[in-house]
């Protein structure tokens, strides 16, 4: 099999797998970037929690010594690149893997990644805020906001420009008459939703929230606590770009209500002790080791509250656009009810305090 590299060092396998056998699409990835494993040694684990991707853990037989015995394929959900820049997610692992913030890049594919393996447990809501672990995941995001990208790279938010990207992508009409009537039933129309999104963008380009380096998608599948070295690690960068500092905060605390539609409980939204702790731990790490005045705080929780609502717009959009494209086995059209059903009942009030 014929190699072509994208860069010194990056390996490119010219292989597609298929879904309906992607084993077999696996081990021709892994004859390349693991050649010495035997192929009857290999054990499989697909994780069955990612609603845009498709996961699955590659480990070589314990009895084999090998500090690399594990290796993650990522395989990309249907039409993701309508919605993902792949050359830019590659470039942003990278550039984070080299100051210790990502996991290693072992291989390309035609429709994925192969990539390093971090030891540990996912969060889940009552992980993600045990005392032990969310200052950690405070600090982490403080170290990545100060990552600064090459000139080639606009300092822009991200925000605006990715949901309409998604408004763009949204079908007129769904590919199915059941799909229509039930985006209809629910969202109206795609002006209405266009008109909605124009009025936020006029209030929170208002606040001056720092544009940084940020995650965008850091849900609680996305952060790994290692609990015997008390570390904690952020993995899947598709939508890591600049942005306002305060979208990131926000958009990680409004995955603290669950993991799962059915298990989406807004009452876990953390309050305002919580969130002013962590905002303070969080600043005191972008400073420097500087501690933060109590109006810095007050400052920078205001905006999340601001920005909490662009993060369920965004969402919202992107989980109507896999309602049409994604083959996955997810119901998107509910999850986009609850995000914007969400927007909606706090709009008014954070409108009211931006006017």
């Amino acid at each position: 099999m014929s190699l072509v590299c994208l860069a010194a060092g990056d390996i490119f396998v010219p292989v597609t797998i298929e879904e309906n056998d992607i084993i077999k699409g696996i081990l021709e990835v892994l004859k390349v970037i693991r050649p010495h494993w035997p192929v009857k040694d290999i054990e499989f684990k697909t994780f069955t929690d990612g609603i845009t991707n498709k996961l699955v853990a590659c480990q070589i037989n314990k009895n084999h010594n090998n500090e690399d015995n594990i290796v993650l394929v990522r395989i990309y959900g249907n039409k993701t690149d309508l919605l993902i820049d792949r050359n830019a997610e590659i470039r942003n692992i990278k550039t984070l893997n080299v100051l210790g913030l990502a996991p290693k890049i072992y291989g390309v594919f035609v429709n994925g990644l192969a990539y390093q393996y971090y030891p540990g447990v996912t969060l889940n809501p009552d992980t993600v805020v045990d005392a032990k672990i969310w200052p950690l995941v405070a600090k982490q995001m403080a170290k990545m906001h100060k990552v600064e990208l090459g000139d080639d790279v606009k300092r822009e938010p991200m925000a605006w420009d990715k949901t309409e990207q998604f408004l763009s992508l949204l079908p007129d009409p769904f590919n199915s008459e059941i799909k229509q009537k039930r985006f209809v039933s629910s969202f109206g129309s795609i002006t209405r939703l266009r008109i909605e999104f124009e009025r936020l963008k006029s209030h929170l380009t208002k606040t001056e929230s720092p544009i940084v380096f940020a995650h965008n998608d850091l849900l609680l599948g996305n952060v790994i606590y290692n609990q015997d070295e008390g570390t904690v690690s952020f993995i899947d960068y598709e939508y890591a770009t600049y942005n306002y500092q305060a979208f990131d905060i926000a958009n990680h605390f409004n995955e603290f209500v669950g993991l799962s539609i059915d298990d989406i409980d807004y009452s876990r939204y953390p309050d305002k002790g919580f969130q002013t702790a962590w905002i303070q731990t969080y600043l005191t790490e972008f400073n420097c080791g500087v501690a933060p005045s109590d109006e810095q705080v007050e400052q920078v929780y205001r905006e999340a509250q601001h920005h909490c609502l662009a993060s369920h717009f965004l969402w919202g959009i992107w989980s109507l656009v896999q309602y049409e494209h994604s083959s996955i086995d997810f119901d998107f059209v509910r999850y986009a009810e609850i995000r914007l059903n969400r927007y909606y009942e706090l709009k008014d009030k954070v409108f009211k305090e931006l006017s």
